[in-house]
C-alpha cells in the first residue's frame, strides 16, 4: 500500500463530545482541513460501536485523515455505551441507536466547518446502520457507501441462514460480550471511567439469549430490515462486500430493489475494506470513495456514475485453502442488475450421480434409473467448511471439499468440454422428504480440479420446517415429498475446461450450522431435482473498457510498538478413544502499544466446538475472551465465556464475565438460561 504524506489541503485532528438532546454525550474524532472554517467541506460520518481511540484508531487514521486531506471532515462516532461515549449499549441496531445517528447528522450539518451535506460509510455495524439511517431520511445525509452489511437482518446476517441458526451467531455474540466489558479511557473522560465502566459491566446483558428467543423472522429482526420497505431510501447507494465475506448477497438485492441512483462492488476479498482487501488483489478503494462523494456531495463530475452499475471479480479456478493471499481472476462488469445478460442454465440430477446439462436429459439412456437417493450425514460434515464470514485470519476458509463429500450426496458433471462462467445467485431445486418434522439441507457448489481437488465456490442452506415461510415456518410430515428451493451464495466463478462441477447435498454443516435436534434421513428424488447456474458469456471488448482500479493507498498509520506477536490456529481434533471431535480456533492478537496514548492493547480469543460420535445432545460450543489494557500503573482487564449446548427440547446457555482492575476482581456475574428450540 502506497502511504500518501502530503495531501491538497493540511489537516487538522481533534477528539469531542457531541451533547445529544436527551444529555447523552457521544465521543467523536473530526479529521478536518485546517482551513475548513473559511472552507467549509462536507463531512464522511463512521458510526460504530468499536472503540475510536484504540481498537479502530489505527484504520480509521488512514482513511479519515486521508478524507480530510482532500477536503472532507472524516468523522468517527463511539455509539451510545461504546469507547468514551455515555451511556449502555444493550443490543445491535436498537432504534435509540437510529435515533442518536439522526441527532449527530444534524450537528454536523450545524457546524460552521460544514457545507450541511453529510455522508456515512462503514464497514459491517456501520454499513448496517448507514442504510437503515438513509431509511430514516435526515436531510443531511446525502450519499451512502455500505460495506459488508446487509438488507435483511434474518435472511442474511450472521445469525440465520435459510432459516438455520448459524455457529457464527455464538461466535459473534461472543465478540460483542467482550466488547461491552471495554472501560473508557480515563485519559479522556476521567475519574468516571470507573463509574461508566461499572454500568456497563452490569447493564449490557448476554446478548445471545436475547438473539435466541426469536428463531423465526419476526418484528425483532424486522427492525432495521430495510428489505421491508426499499422505497423508504432516497439516497444515492453504493454497495461494496466480497466473495469471501458473509454479506455478498446484500449487494444484489440492494441493487434489485433499490430505486435511487446505485452501485455495486464485490471483489474476491473477506470482511475487510478494499484498500486492506484480503485475499487480494486489494484496490485504490479511498480514492473510488472520492469519486463517489466529489459527486454526490461536490457536485463534480467524476465519471462514476457514467460506468456500469456493477463490478465484480470472476475468481478462476485454484486450489483449496484455507487462506488465500491473492484469487487470480479479472474484473467483469454488468450494466444493470438483474442483468438480461444472466441465463439460468438447468442441470438435472440423476440417481446415478450425474449432473446433466438439461438439454441432454432427453438423451437419457432407456434403462435410467429414477430411484431415490438417500443421505443421513454424519457430524463431520463441515468441519472443513471455514467460517459464514471469513476475517482471512486466522484461517478460516474452506479447505479440500473431499473430506465433507463422504458423509454427502455427490452429483457431478462429466470433465467440462469447455470453459464455463458464472456470475449470480446458484439455486438448487429439491423434490426432497425427511423421516423427522425438524431437518436442514446444506448443499455445496464446488470445482473439481483435473487431480480431484475440491475448492467449495459457493453453498447454501435451508431449514426445511421454513420451507414456505421463516416467519411461520411448520413442521415437515415425515415421508411427505416437498419441493424446495435452496439459495446459495452468489459468486462470480469460471470452471475451466477439464475440470467439472460437483454438487453435495448433506443433512448437517456442523458447527458452520446448529444442527437438527436429532438424526435426519433425507431422500432426494433426483427427477424432481435440478441445480440452475447463472452462466454468463465474457464480454472481452467490454472489459479491456473498464477503467483499473488505482493501487490502494492511505494515510500515514499511528505509530505503534510490537510487545508481544500473534498467534493464530484453527484445528480439527479427532480423539478417537472417546469418539469425540473438536474444531477449536484460537486467534491470538498479541500485545501492542498505540505509542501517542500510551496504551497497551492484547486480546486472546479461543472457541472450541465439539461433538462425539453420533450423540446430537453432544453439540456444544464455547467460547472465551480475554482482553487487557494497559498504561503505566493503570491496568484493567476482562475474561468472558460462553458456553452453548442443546438437546432435542431447547437451548442452554451457560455464561461467564469477570472483570480485573489490577490484580483485583471487580466485577462478577454469570448467566444459566434455558431456550425452548422453536423448529430449529
Amino acid at each position: 500500500m502506497h502511504i500518501v504524506r502530503h495531501f491538497p489541503r493540511q489537516i487538522h485532528e481533534e477528539e469531542d463530545w457531541i451533547t445529544l438532546a436527551d444529555g447523552c454525550r457521544l465521543a467523536v474524532r473530526i479529521w478536518r482541513p485546517m482551513d475548513a472554517e473559511r472552507e467549509p467541506v462536507p463531512a464522511i460520518l463512521e458510526y460504530l460501536p468499536y472503540r475510536k481511540r484504540d481498537l479502530t484508531a489505527m484504520r480509521d487514521a488512514q482513511s479519515h485523515a486521508y478524507w480530510a486531506g482532500h477536503g472532507y471532515a472524516g468523522v468517527r462516532v463511539d455509539i451510545r455505551g461504546s469507547g468514551e461515549s455515555d451511556g449502555v449499549l444493550r443490543d445491535e441496531y436498537l432504534q435509540q441507536e437510529l435515533d442518536d445517528g439522526v441527532e449527530i447528522l444534524k450537528w454536523l450539518g450545524q457546524q460552521t466547518w460544514c457545507t450541511g451535506d453529510v455522508g456515512m460509510i462503514g464497514i459491517s455495524w456501520g454499513g448496517f446502520n448507514g442504510l437503515q439511517i438513509a431509511a430514516l431520511q435526515p436531510p443531511e445525509l446525502k450519499a451512502v457507501i455500505t460495506l459488508c452489511s446487509t438488507d435483511d437482518r434474518y435472511a442474511d446476517d450472521v445469525h440465520h441462514m435459510g432459516g438455520c441458526l448459524l455457529g457464527d451467531n455464538l461466535s459473534w455474540a461472543s465478540t460483542m460480550f467482550d466488547a461491552n466489558t471495554c472501560p473508557p479511557d480515563p485519559m479522556l473522560v476521567g475519574e468516571r471511567w470507573r463509574e461508566m465502566w461499572q454500568e456497563r459491566l452490569e447493564g449490557s446483558g448476554l446478548w445471545l439469549a436475547k438473539w435466541l428467543k426469536h428463531q423465526r423472522r419476526d418484528d425483532y429482526w424486522k427492525h432495521g430490515s430495510v428489505c421491508e420497505d426499499f422505497s423508504r431510501i432516497r439516497c444515492p447507494v453504493y454497495a461494496v462486500s466480497g466473495w469471501a465475506d458473509g454479506y455478498c448477497n446484500a449487494v444484489f438485492r440492494l441493487l434489485a430493489g433499490l430505486e435511487v441512483p446505485r452501485k455495486g462492488l464485490v471483489g474476491p476479498w473477506s470482511h475487510k475494506y478494499p484498500h486492506l482487501g484480503v485475499p487480494g488483489p486489494a484496490i485504490g478503494f479511498l480514492q473510488e470513495s472520492l469519486r463517489w462523494w466529489d459527486h454526490w456531495l461536490k457536485d463534480k463530475d467524476t465519471g462514476i456514475m457514467d460506468e456500469p452499475m456493477l463490478r465484480v471479480w470472476m475468481q478462476e479456478s485454484v486450489p483449496p485453502s484455507a487462506r488465500y493471499e491473492t484469487r487470480p481472476g479479472r474484473w467483469v462488469s454488468e450494466p444493470s442488475w438483474p442483468s438480461p445478460r444472466i441465463d439460468m442454465q438447468p442441470f438435472r440430477l440423476t440417481s446415478g450421480h450425474d449432473l446433466l446439462p438439461m438439454t441432454t436429459a432427453s438423451t437419457l439412456p432407456e434403462n435410467h434409473d429414477e430411484t431415490p437417493l438417500t443421505i443421513r450425514s454424519p457430524l463431520s460434515v463441515g468441519l472443513f467448511a471455514g467460517k459464514w464470514c471469513s476475517y482471512n485470519a486466522p484461517p478460516d476458509l474452506p479447505h479440500d471439499q473431499r473430506d465433507e463429500d463422504g458423509g454427502a450426496l455427490v452429483f457431478q458433471t462429466a470433465r467440462l468440454d469447455q470453459d464455463i462462467e458464472i456470475c449470480g445467485q446458484p439455486v438448487v431445486e429439491l423434490e426432497i422428504e425427511a423421516d423427522q418434522p425438524v431437518a436442514m439441507v446444506a448443499i455445496r457448489l464446488s470445482d473439481i480440479a483435473e487431480d480431484d481437488k475440491a475448492t467449495r465456490i459457493s453453498y447454501g442452506l435451508l431449514n426445511l420446517t421454513h420451507r414456505d415461510s421463516d416467519e411461520h415456518p411448520q413442521p415437515l410430515e415425515p415421508g411427505e415429498r416437498y419441493h424446495v428451493r435452496v439459495l446459495l451464495k452468489h459468486i462470480a466463478q469460471q470452471f475451466p475446461a477439464g475440470n467439472a462441477i460437483r454438487l453435495s447435498i448433506s443433512s448437517s454443516y456442523w458447527p458452520l450450522a446448529w444442527p437438527a435436534p436429532a438424526p435426519v434421513k433425507l431422500t432426494i428424488h433426483p427427477a424432481g431435482s435440478r441445480l440452475l447456474l447463472p452462466c454468463r458469456s465474457p464480454q472481452p471488448q467490454e472489459e479491456a473498457a473498464l477503467p483499473a482500479f488505482a493501487p490502494p493507498e492511505a494515510a500515514p498509520p499511528l505509530a505503534k510498538t510490537l510487545v508481544q506477536p500473534s498467534q493464530e490456529t484453527w484445528r480439527v481434533i479427532r480423539d478417537l478413544a472417546n469418539d469425540q471431535t473438536t474444531l477449536e480456533v484460537i486467534n491470538d492478537e498479541g500485545t501492542f502499544r498505540l505509542d501517542d496514548i500510551d496504551l497497551e492493547l492484547s486480546v486472546r480469543i479461543t472457541e472450541r466446538y465439539t461433538y462425539a460420535y453420533g450423540n446430537y445432545d453432544s453439540i456444544s460450543g464455547w467460547t472465551q475472551w480475554e482482553r487487557c489494557f494497559r498504561r503505566g500503573d493503570w491496568m484493567v482487564r476482562s475474561v468472558t465465556r460462553t458456553l452453548m449446548t442443546s438437546t432435542a427440547e431447547s437451548f442452554r446457555l451457560r455464561a461467564t464475565l469477570d472483570a480485573y482492575e489490577d490484580d483485583s476482581r471487580v466485577f462478577a456475574k454469570s448467566w444459566d438460561e434455558e431456550i425452548p428450540r422453536d423448529l430449529v
